[in-house]
């Protein structure tokens, strides 16, 4: 027997998203795509409406309701050691959907499991939703809860936050605040869209116009932690498994970011493993030699194919 499927009409598309964004849906028209999420029951969902050849269009995606743990998502215990901090910038980066905010939630339940704080969360959309433990958390969401992430962290100077995580740095405004809050007794983590922990210096300095970069490359290494670059990689047998590159910003990676030799920094990766510093083309050698992941994929992710190959076939 044929089973009818009924056709989704771009009326039915612009009907479901008036629906889901309600007073938002002016700003969609006029911006043409938004982000935003919302809740059915127990289940949460991220979506982002937009056009195609002049036609609504919906993304939706799931998060879970749990937030997970750093053994869950496999993260190196250096990780969750900059969630100890008082003070700081620490930044994960990596490809789109690729757990970033993921991770970030899970350093914030963690610091909310185990101290008494106030967290003050920017997101664009609100994803996770933490539950209170030790810590005090205030979500507040952009567009509706303040108007951006620079507004969001200038005010948050007067909210009396010991951590504040940003969920992406965008623009010279955000990422400067950041950078004051990280020096003035907060923690501060962050996203941001690079494909390597040492090209992420780079990004964040050359957002600043060519007389402020190099205070700016001071005062970003003074307060960095760390940062962690990762990837979702799909297993040989199923699911996905984290690869990362961790830097400590030790002395040395301080040093190489304020002289603007941030190209120098993988050298000290590979010979300070003793630090917590972890090579992504190391971890997903090891994933390749336990079987978990295949070569193919493994090179594709990789930041020097030709030294990962020497590595898996030497």
């Amino acid at each position: 027997m044929a089973i009818s499927q009924e056709v989704i009409t771009g009326e039915m598309i612009a009907a479901i998203i008036q629906s889901l964004l309600g007073d938002r849906y002016a700003i969609y028209l006029e911006k043409k795509d938004v982000d935003f999420s919302f809740g059915i029951g127990q289940v949460r969902l991220r979506g982002n409406a937009y056009f195609e050849k002049n036609n609504p269009a919906l993304s939706l995606r799931i998060v879970p309701s749990e937030i997970p743990t750093f053994e869950s998502l496999g993260m190196p215990d250096v990780v969750k050691n900059f969630t100890t901090h008082s003070q700081g910038f620490v930044l994960i980066t990596g490809p789109t959907g690729h757990g970033k905010s993921t991770t970030l939630a899970a350093m914030v339940d963690y610091i909310n499991s185990n101290r008494s704080e106030h967290i003050i969360t920017l997101e664009d959309p609100i994803e996770y939703l933490f539950t209170q433990k030790k810590s005090i958390i205030s979500q507040r969401e952009v567009g509706g809860d303040t108007l951006s992430f620079a507004d969001g962290l200038r005010s948050a100077l007067r909210e009396d936050p010991n951590v504040i995580l940003v969920g992406e740095m965008r623009d010279l405004e955000t990422i400067e605040a950041a950078l004051t809050l990280a020096e003035t007794g907060h923690l501060v983590l962050s996203t941001l869209h690079t494909n390597s922990s040492s090209q992420t210096a780079d990004r964040i300095i050359d957002v600043f116009p060519a007389y402020k970069q190099s205070q700016i490359r001071t005062q970003f290494a003074n307060s960095l932690l760390g940062i962690v670059s990762q990837r979702l990689l799909p297993k040989i047998n199923g699911g996905r498994v984290l690869a990362s590159e961790v830097i400590v910003a030790n002395n040395a990676v301080r040093t190489l970011i304020r002289e603007g030799k941030v190209h120098q920094i993988p050298s000290v990766i590979q010979t300070s493993a003793a630090e917590g510093m972890i090579s992504l083309d190391k971890q997903l050698a090891d994933l390749v030699k336990s079987g978990t992941v295949a070569a193919e994929e493994a090179l594709a992710w990789s930041l020097d194919p030709k030294g990962l190959k020497m590595q898996l076939y030497q």
